[in-house]
């Protein structure tokens, strides 16, 4: 029986009814999850259902509501960066590692000068807590499970717990993003999803909808639905014809020439008739971005543009990188702040013969490729066979031009305990995992707010920690 047939308050449920009554308010399939795979013929839900969020302590919270900012900056320091490379202030072989593969139109309008001090406005993060801290893997500047971590929010909200971010503030963060970024608090705003995105158009349809009943006019379409007059972009939506005053982008830019009607998205985006965000800069989608904070070269750049405290705290986040540059070094050259076991190294191929115990290294592709969102194309050293390791390095290096590869170090996830109803049992069950933090920044009046999180904890044994079919997925909470 539903939970929602009976009379029982929220403050009267027990853990199984609290579990069954997340579920039954979640819509039959799940709807906002890339696959959707059935947990059990009586739940709504593509994943297991817990009958609480993710309890955030304090001290967690801060430093979380705190990451974003750092990470803002470094945003901005990354523009930066890359002006000043192509400028040959700073060395030009960093806008040559962020442009490789790219083609030549994605590069010259990523290089335009009136929109050389965008960043991107919607920042999250991939956080794994460890036994050491907090570790960010990735950075996403067009993430998925915005409109996911809005209902799970929502609905978490109405059993009473304080949500991070609030019951609505993955919706009203995203609507006050959108009004700061077209200047005006009525903006009509089109969320333009691509075919190769589609698995995440039911979510971006939830927030849409959840946009319009908070006063935000939004319509959540593919490309091909524009129209284009002199004035600008155009959707004829419920109130008719309406000019599209935001496009937010919600596709990849290896994916532009597949887009229908993208050379008159661009053309009204040049001429100043509709603003975009994210902006169309490539190298704002490359995880090879760690790699230069880390690198020695680039110390006093990111010392003098973020400071000591920023500096400090990213060092700490940011797991070492390298980017897998094929290139020969001289017989007295090493690849810089690579040690294991006391050896440095001068060749990537050298790695593929340590053992496994040594191989606590992550390869994966940089970005601008199919393969480098999503959990796809990751690799993890000590979990394969010596000779597929060998073989994932010697590919890395070969794609060097086309698709940069890098290495980052393996941070192994801190255990926790996480419960779950299961169905067939109609038992709370418990089992040991590791979780994934997913905040959500959204940037406005020049500030990032922490307006949302989603806990993805996976059973301990899984070395990539995503959405699957066993894994409890959540909203951050704090207590009372």
């Amino acid at each position: 029986m539903s939970i929602c047939d009976t009379e029982k308050s929220v403050d009267e449920m027990d853990a199984r009814e609290r579990a069954r009554y997340i579920d039954d308010l979640t819509p039959r399939g799940g709807l906002y999850t890339e696959v959707q795979r059935e947990v059990h013929p009586q739940s709504n839900s593509s994943w297991r259902v817990s009958p609480d969020p993710w309890w955030l302590p304090p001290p967690v919270l801060s430093h979380l509501e705190a990451l974003g900012q750092h990470l803002y900056q470094f945003y901005k320091a990354l523009n930066l960066l890359y002006s000043q490379s192509i400028r040959g202030i700073q060395p030009t072989w960093v806008s040559r590692y962020l442009d490789l593969g790219k083609s030549e139109e994605v590069i010259k309008f990523g290089q335009m000068s009136r929109f050389k001090s965008h960043v991107p406005l919607v920042i999250r993060p991939d956080v794994i807590p460890t036994r050491s801290g907090m570790i960010a893997t990735e950075l996403d500047s067009v993430p998925g499970g915005i409109g996911f971590t809005a209902s799970l929010a929502e609905r978490y909200a109405k059993l009473g717990d304080q949500i991070v971010g609030g019951a609505n503030g993955m919706v009203t963060g995203f609507a006050q993003m959108v009004r700061d970024v077209a200047g005006t608090d009525a903006p009509v705003l089109g969320v333009v999803v691509s075919e190769e995105a589609s698995a995440y158009r039911p979510e971006m349809s939830y927030l849409g909808d959840q946009l319009n009943a908070a006063g935000l006019e939004t319509y959540v379409i593919g490309p091909e639905e524009l129209s284009f007059v002199e004035d600008g972009l155009f959707i004829d939506g419920a109130h008719g014809r309406r000019r599209i005053d935001v496009i937010y982008r919600f596709f990849e830019l290896f994916d532009l020439r597949n887009l229908p009607q993208i050379d008159l998205i661009l053309y009204a985006v040049r001429k100043g008739l509709v603003k975009i965000t994210p902006p169309l800069k490539a190298y704002h989608e490359e995880k090879m971005m760690m790699a230069l904070f880390h690198h020695p070269l680039l110390s006093n750049f990111w010392h003098q543009h973020l400071g000591k405290k920023s500096v400090a705290f990213l060092r700490q986040t940011f797991p070492k990188t390298w980017i897998l540059d094929p290139a020969p070094l001289p017989p007295h050259g090493v690849i810089a702040s690579l040690e294991i076991a006391g050896q440095s190294f001068s060749d990537w191929r050298a790695l593929g013969h340590l053992g496994q115990k040594h191989r606590q290294l992550v390869i994966k592709p940089s970005g601008y490729s199919e393969m480098a969102w999503g959990s796809r194309g990751v690799t993890i050293g000590h979990d394969m066979a010596e000779r597929d390791w060998q073989g994932v390095i010697d590919e890395a290096l070969r794609a060097f031009e086309q698709t940069p590869h890098i290495m980052q170090e393996f941070h192994n996830g801190a255990t926790f305990s996480a419960s779950y109803y299961d169905y067939e049992t109609d038992q709370i069950e418990t089992f040991r995992g590791r979780v994934r933090l997913q905040p959500y920044y959204f940037i406005f009046k020049d500030k990032a707010v922490l307006s949302g999180l989603q806990a993805t904890v996976c059973p301990a044994d899984k070395k990539i920690l995503h959405g699957m079919v066993d894994a409890v997925v959540i909203p951050g909470a704090v207590k009372k």
